[in-house]
Formats: C-alpha cells, structure tokens, sequence
C-alpha cells in the first residue's frame, strides 16, 4: 500500500489527467505530470510538470526516480514508454493490457477469444483484404487500427468500392472492417479493478453521441436492469481478462436487446464524469487508489445524473462577418439548481474540443435529464441530443 506524502506520476495532462491530479491531492498524495503540452490542464494544477514527449528517456528517468507509483490517463502513451517506466517503478495499468487496447485488432482479437459479444469484423492490411471481405459484411465502418478516438479515422462504407476508397484516403494504414450494425442504445461501464482481483462497477451508462463524439451520458442506463447487470458482467469479463489494474470502461451497443462490445478505453471515461458528482467515489478517486494499492471506494450512484458535453464549438458566434470566438455565457448554465460546471482550463477552444462539461443531478431520472436538455440549449446547442 503506497501512503501520503509519497509521489505519483501521470502520463498525459489532459482533462483525464487533471482530475486525477485533484483526486489525489485530496487524498494527500502529490502529482507529477508528464505531457509535451506547456499548457495541460493537468500540468497547470499538478505540482511539477515536466514538458516532454512520452519517448524522451531523459525525461522519462526523472518521471521514474521522483515519483512511486505511475498511471496514465490516455492509450496512446506508447506501450514501450509503460514497459520502460515499469523496470524502475510501479505502472498501473500495465504495458500489456494497455498495447490491447491501443490496436483495433489486438483488442478484436482479445474480445472474440474470450467468448465476449462483438460485430463480425476482418483486419485489413491491404487492397486485397476489403475485396476478399464476405459480402454479409456490408454496410460496414472501416476503422483504423490505431489512434482513431471521437470518430476520427472512420468512415461508414456500404459496399467493397466505397471500403477501398476509404482505406486509400486513411494512406492504407491498417485498419478493421466491422459489420455496421442498427443500434437500438449505446451503454458503457466504468469500473475499476484492484491488485487483488476485485472489481467496483459504477452504474452502467447511456450515451447519446454528436458527430461521433459523446455528447450526454444518462444515469441510469434507460435499458432493462437485467441489461444493466448484464453490462457490468461483460466489462468485469474484459477486467479479469485484461489481468487489468486501475479504472477502465467498456463501451457496448444495444442491438435487439442484447449487449455487443464495441471497445475498452484503459483509462476512466467521458461517460464516467457524471461520477465526479453523482457517486460515493469518483472514478478518478478509484484510479488513485487501485493505483496506491487502497481498498476500492464505495461506486454506488445517490442521484440520478445527466451529463452534457460542452465542445469548443459554443466558444464561436456565426454573425454576418463570420464567426466570433467570445467566451461563453456561464451564468445561464449557472441559473439551472442542481447543476454542476466543470471547465476543464484549456487555454485555447477549437471546433469538437472538448473543453468543460456540466452535470445535473436529481433524485427523478427524467428530470434530471429534461434540465440537462433546457440548459444545453440555453448554452447554445441546439441540435437534437
């Protein structure tokens, strides 16, 4: 068991990142932070903040002889950068399971040979694999194997010439071919495992998505509580399999009332924020302490929770000289009771970056709901959610 004032370290200083960081100054723990960004949101609240890529070594040794324990808060640390760290310190979650989850067929592979729900699925190399592809495969979504995140790298295919196309825009990198299927819902899970094997589940999570990004999470799932045990089941399959150490969420569809996985993120969740406000413990408090070696927190939910996106798109006015970036008008988010603002202090907002999100939480599911949707609109979204 790691204990205050001993150091931990993250790798990756996004928002992820930056509520870890507070999570664990308030258990008394405190953070290094190592991401190439001078302006992480996590190296800004952290208590040092090495300004580095994930392979540079030097670095990297300086991470490893200040801190004791080392977690991550994004896949795409490369695997060999978790592997190198961990000859000299503990790192949770560990190479192995994260390079799983880093690569679309890896992480294809592991589910089927684990007798875990997916969409049939080739991996694609080459020109050859989408003409060799069943045709019961299409309509299909040709994905890149790595470093596809918020719908980036996708493209919905309906037939083999469209797939070939596709894979020669993404420059032939490889990617999986996965049979498109019709969704009834969108659920995913948060858990979190220990050094002993034990797993904490937080409630299971209905996600709505906007231009292939999460854009409201509600708590409780809308789906049978039969499904929702049934989630949790499934993602504590993919923990025990992983040999997984740390928080991790598990995404599925809802086809015909039965579960599909569609991917593992080894690291807590969009979907999870609502945690931060709606349960006994975080899911970032959970990966401290699997991280430290402490017994896991209490997951359960005391309210019903809506959680909002909020993108750096509302951070820009279309008028007749074009768009103007202005800051957003909080006091409407702040006129909504039991409404909880989280900016995440990005210095910067683009189009479809992920800057801050709010929380509404009620002891009535569809009210908790019906008031995350009037203050989503009064922010200014207004699409269909």
């Amino acid at each position: 068991m790691i204990l205050p004032p001993a150091t931990l370290g993250m790798l990756g200083g996004g928002q992820l990142g930056r509520f870890f960081v507070a999570a664990a100054h308030e258990l008394g723990y405190p953070v290094w932070v190592l991401d190439p960004d001078p302006h992480s949101p996590a190296g800004m609240i952290a208590d040092r903040h090495l300004i580095a890529g994930y392979d540079d070594y030097p670095a990297l040794d300086e991470l490893a002889q200040g801190c004791t324990a080392i977690s991550t808060e994004f896949e795409n640390v490369p695997a060999g950068t978790l592997d190198y760290l961990a000859k000299f310190v503990l790192v949770r979650p560990a190479a192995a399971a994260v390079s799983i989850c880093q690569n679309r067929i890896a992480e294809k592979n592991f589910l089927r040979e684990n007798a875990l729900p997916i969409a049939d699925f080739v991996a694609v190399h080459g020109e050859q694999d989408l003409r060799d592809a069943p045709a019961g495969l299409f309509p299909a979504i040709l994905k890149v194997a790595r470093f596809g995140y918020d719908g980036k790298g996708q493209a919905v295919v309906a037939g083999r010439d469209e797939a070939i196309a596709a894979f020669r825009h993404f420059r032939g990198e490889t990617c999986v071919l996965e049979q498109k299927l019709v969704l009834g819902s969108e659920v995913s899970v948060v858990l979190t495992r220990d050094q002993d094997g034990q797993v904490k589940c937080f409630p299971a999570v209905e996600n709505s998505h906007r231009k292939g990004i999460l854009d409201v999470s509600l708590v409780p799932a809308r789906v049978a509580p039969t499904l929702r045990a049934r989630a949790a089941e499934l993602a504590e399959k993919v923990a025990d399999g992983l040999a997984y150490i740390g928080t991790l969420a598990v995404e599925f569809f809802v086809v015909d009332g039965e579960l599909v996985v569609n991917e593992m993120a080894p690291r807590p969740h969009n979907s999870g924020h609502y945690t931060l406000d709606a349960c006994l413990t975080s899911q970032y408090e959970q990966q401290v302490r699997a991280l430290c070696g402490l017994p896991l927190g209490d997951p359960r939910a005391h309210s019903a929770a809506a959680m909002v996106n909020l993108l750096g798109d509302i951070w820009y006015e279309d008028g007749p000289a074009g768009s103007r970036y202005r800051e957003p008008d909080w006091s409407r988010l702040h006129a909504f009771p039991g409404l909880k603002l989280h900016l995440y202090g990005k210095h910067h907002a683009r189009h479809g970056r992920k800057m801050g999100h709010f929380t509404v939480v009620d002891d009535d599911p569809e009210k908790a709901r019906a008031v995350a949707l009037a203050a989503r609109a009064a922010i200014g979204i207004v699409d269909a959610a």
